[in-house]
């Protein structure tokens, strides 16, 4: 059996043992430690924030703005609909309602229409939205201005769901540093990871010392341990923040390698009519956390879960695009306002989407394996429509 290509496997540095040896020489073992707070400057000096909290993940994180902004029980948060759930769940942990916004074609990410439909309703209804989730997809930044304009405009708060797009920029702009919130991910297979963690960064330098006290257990300033209001277990520890310094260290190498990859694609197939990329809007670089394309079935004869089930053959992991959360049986009772009158953009992402293997680690001879074998389910697939027609 040949060897795995994994989607987007933890790529180490080497550097990483220098940090958790230190861990473990100065006995900083428990959560928190110089690791930690190193790290968050850090973090808030790569992308020019005022603070950065560490946390234990990026789902800790969202939840920790949510819960910094007040929301709870009675209140609406918009949220992009095409997105991994964990952007969306920590609503429900406030017991606020989601209400989910469609994509637009150039950043698959939120479109700035039916927010500002969204927006304008709420309004006339007295029920503004407490926040606005915004996500950033495979590290493509969204319409950060458009979007930015229409919360300003109703003094709406941005939380910026930057786990896929560290690295990333929007006008020279570091993506996650445009609302009130900006949040990241180290899960495993992110373009930098602490096997698992997130951090929550802000201007907001108060804000950010609340979400360290809620993120503690929220205990009180006494002796005793004493509680005034629930907290929670959401801090990052220090040896694992040891392993996000080294990754920080390599982050801009990351991106290229991940760029490098998705122009090896671009070369291998860009021209074959009905592939389509992931764009990457004017004046902003993503980091290609992964390599997405869509399919158009009026062209290509052979459905993502095709090509999924044919790479699996060959042991190389690939899979759909994110499933839109208005779709998702958990928010079947949710409101969506879609792009247009012609169908969601988020749906026909996810008909057509196809997320391939990305990793920074992977070697051009295993990329050469995942292109060859993309290239042969066409071809059997072209074949197998000319013999049927002249049938």
């Amino acid at each position: 059996m040949t060897d795995r290509i994994f989607l987007s496997s933890p790529h180490m540095s080497g550097k990483e043992q220098d940090y958790i040896k230190e861990a473990f020489t100065t006995n900083w073992i428990a959560p928190l430690g110089p690791n930690v707070d190193a790290f968050e400057r850090e973090i808030a000096s790569y992308v020019k924030m005022e603070d950065a909290a560490a946390t234990s993940s990026g789902t800790a994180a969202i939840h920790l703005a949510l819960e910094l902004l007040n929301v709870g029980t009675g209140d609406t948060v918009f949220c992009s609909s095409l997105t991994f759930v964990a952007s969306a769940n920590p609503i429900l942990y406030t017991g606020a309602t989601p209400v989910f916004i469609d994509s637009e074609e150039n950043t698959w990410n939120m479109s700035p229409d039916p927010l500002a439909r969204a927006m304008k309703e709420a309004h006339q209804n007295n029920k503004l939205p407490k926040a606005v989730i915004i996500v950033n997809l495979y590290g493509q930044v969204a319409m950060m201005d458009d979007l930015m304009n229409i919360c300003d405009h109703y003094g709406i708060p941005v939380i910026e769901d930057a786990a896929e797009s560290l690295g990333a920029t929007y006008k020279g702009k570091a993506s996650g540093s445009f609302g009130k919130f900006g949040v990241f991910s180290f899960n495993g297979n992110k373009i930098i990871t602490t096997s698992g963690g997130g951090m929550l960064v802000s201007n907001d330098v108060a804000a950010l010392k609340q979400s360290r006290f809620l993120a503690t257990q929220a205990r009180d300033n006494a002796v005793h341990y004493q509680h005034s209001v629930v907290g929670y277990n959401y801090r990052l520890s220090n040896i694992l923040a040891g392993v996000g310094r080294a990754q920080l260290e390599v982050l801009d190498e990351r991106v290229e390698a991940r760029r490098a990859v998705f122009n090896r694609y671009v070369q291998a197939f860009g021209d074959i009519d009905g592939i389509e990329f992931m764009p990457e809007l004017e004046n902003t670089y993503g980091n290609r956390w992964l390599t997405t394309l869509t399919l158009d079935p009026a062209k290509i004869k052979v459905t993502p879960y095709k090509f999924i089930e044919e790479f699996a053959k060959e042991n190389i992991e690939a899979r759909p695009v994110w499933k839109p959360l208005h779709l998702q049986p958990l928010f079947e009772n949710a409101k969506f306002f879609s792009h247009d009158q012609n169908g969601a953009v988020s749906e026909r992402l996810f008909e057509q989407g196809l997320c391939l293997p990305s990793g920074s680690n992977m070697t051009e001879e295993q990329q050469g394996r995942v292109i060859n074998k993309f290239l042969e389910v066409l071809q059997v697939e072209k074949k197998n429509l000319q013999t049927s027609k002249s049938n």
